[in-house]
């Protein structure tokens, strides 16, 4: 076993912090820790591209509830793991990537791979970022970092560690355990909120994000429980609908669209911003005329685009937690509130039933993209991890993926950037996989040519993960505003003609099918299910169909058909 030094105690630090798992890409600079590792049997997948171990860290966060880690060089490798910091950072998810960089003894040398300042580049996009400057520091900081990445909210730390502080002698010990802490409630406002709540005729509640990675399910189930009150949820917040009571899961919260004046009339935005997901602050599906109650552990995004009515400042799942408590010791009539359940529960299946019926009577040569993404969730979806990548793909996997497991779909978050779903898809393979599950990433042909080679990092590490490439040929969503804003005639530079996906993937030893019907879609997933290698079906889909969202999004109505 090698000499103690900055790389052990990094390796030790992470260990007795819980971490069982970190991601990289080798590089001289940190060879220390992967040293480290080799000794102290603390595994390492390593990718072939470090935004993929970025989001690799961020994938097993996302499905098992823990922090990720995320090991890269310094130069080049830092500055190709910032679009994961930044994915991180929006999207609240908690990550520590420790970053080499050239020697303190070679500060302002021009020596190699240095010239920059990593930590203030990524000040921007961390909740926390360091240079560590004494090997001794090492744990105490290490462990800082990784109380500030968990705290609510949660989100990505750095620390960068140079060559020297890495490779010098350790002359303190790793701590045993690395302390954490509770999820803050709201100190106060539950009482104010339950009496709102008891006066509203259509309440609802809208579970973010936030609900499921703070392991808020349970919590999200026991307050409808307690008070009756539907939810709704954004696209990642959309499997803590799991296992509500019946009646209470209305889907995603985008079927508030058209209620009009059946609109709710309270709102409790739980770890729901406003934004993206919620048409910004138009009022189409969170009403003007609605009080709202907003749960956030920031208070800086109370009354974000749209006034509120309160709002309660905790962790998220914990102020839920403690608002179902709150309801059960007062009682009420859950029964109250029954027809405005069956009403919203009536509006969202008849949005779900046009949608069905138009996509099954739209004429092509081609698989829709709805009955494809359809099919994949309900052959491959039911006890696995799906990830979702690229516009067009995640809009219709939204509106059919079933609802599973929380933390077993993982989409597109304030960032929105393409190809990150490679990267998440190994990581939540990696998680899954320690519960004998299985990933499957469903990504655009666009999106996933930013992340091929990570075929090879899923067969060198052994995960079995299934790719669904979605194959229109182009960057569908920006074709499709293309010829919304400048005419069909000036098309330009969206097309991919080349798209043997599956070819790509049997280059590389994994396994490869070639879909163009359903027949052959439903046999490449029983095949590449009943496998144990990674593999990569390549399902052809028409360019044309427009999912209900992206209508809204470019200014239409959700099943407007002149809207083309």
């Amino acid at each position: 076993m090698s000499i103690e030094n900055g790389g052990s105690l990094v390796v030790r630090t992470l260990k007795a912090a819980g971490a069982k798992q970190a991601f990289g890409l080798h590089g001289a600079h940190i060879d220390a820790i992967f040293q480290a590792a080799l000794d102290l049997d603390f595994p390492i997948i390593d990718t072939r591209h470090e935004v993929s171990a970025g989001h690799a860290a961020e994938g097993y966060a996302r499905v098992s509830g823990q922090f990720g880690v995320a090991l890269v060089t310094a130069g080049g490798g830092f500055t190709n793991v910032v679009t994961s910091l930044a994915n991180a950072w929006l999207d609240r998810t908690p990550v520590v990537v420790i970053t080499g960089s050239g020697p303190l003894r070679d500060d302002e040398t021009n020596t190699l791979q240095a010239g920059i300042d990593q930590v203030a580049m990524a000040v921007p996009v961390t909740k926390w970022a360091h240079r560590v400057v004494s090997t001794d520091h090492i744990p105490r900081l290490l462990e800082q970092a990784i109380r500030i990445a968990t705290a609510a909210p949660q989100g990505p730390v750095l620390l960068d560690m140079p060559w020297d502080i890495l490779t010098g002698p350790a002359g303190v010990a790793a701590a045993e355990r690395v302390q954490s802490f509770a999820e803050p409630v709201a100190a106060s406002g539950i009482d104010q909120a339950l009496d709102l709540l008891a006066r509203a005729e259509r309440p609802v509640i809208v579970a973010g994000g936030e609900i499921t990675r703070g392991h808020g399910a349970e919590a999200l189930a026991r307050f409808c429980g307690e008070t009756g009150i539907p939810a709704v949820a954004d696209f990642e917040g959309l499997t803590s609908l799991s296992d509500l009571p019946e009646g209470t899961g209305c889907g995603l919260v985008q079927g508030l669209f058209g209620l009009g004046a059946n609109a709710p009339d309270v709102v409790i935005m739980a770890g729901m911003r406003f934004g993206l997901t919620t048409a910004h602050g138009s009022g189409i599906l969170i009403p003007h005329s609605a009080k709202i109650i907003q749960i956030d552990p920031d208070p800086r995004e109370f009354g974000r685009l749209q006034p509120i009515e309160m709002g309660l400042n905790g962790g998220v799942a914990a102020t839920v937690g403690a608002m179902a408590n709150a309801a059960a010791v007062r009682g009420g009539d859950k029964v109250r509130l029954e027809g405005w359940r069956k009403h919203l529960s009536g509006h969202v299946s008849a949005r779900f039933d046009q949608l069905v019926k138009d996509c099954s009577s739209a004429p092509s040569e081609r698989l829709h993209p709805f009955v494809a993404s359809r099919l994949v969730c309900e052959i491959a979806a039911p006890g696995n991890v799906v990830v979702a990548d690229g516009a067009l793909t995640y809009l219709w996997l939204s509106e059919t993926i079933a609802r599973s497991r929380p933390r077993s779909f993982l989409c597109h978050g304030y960032l929105g950037a393409m190809g990150v779903g490679f990267g998440t898809a190994l990581g939540a393979q990696k998680a899954a996989g320690d519960e004998g599950r299985r990933a499957i990433l469903i990504t655009g042909d666009g999106a996933v040519g930013y992340a091929l080679g990570e075929f090879d990092t899923a067969l060198r590490n052994d995960l079995p993960l299934i790719v669904v490439v979605m194959n229109n040929y182009s960057w569908g969503a920006t074709q499709h505003f293309q010829k919304l804003a400048v005419g069909p005639n000036r098309v330009t530079k969206t097309m991919l003609p080349n798209g043997r996906y599956h070819e790509v993937a049997e280059a590389m030893n994994c396994s490869g099918y070639l879909a163009t019907d359903e027949s052959s879609l439903r046999d490449a997933l029983t095949q590449a299910l009943a496998g144990n290698r990674p593999a990569c079906i390549n399902v052809q889909v028409d360019l044309d169909p427009i999912p209900p969202e992206e209508r809204i999004i470019m200014g239409g109505m959700p099943f407007d058909k002149d809207f083309q």
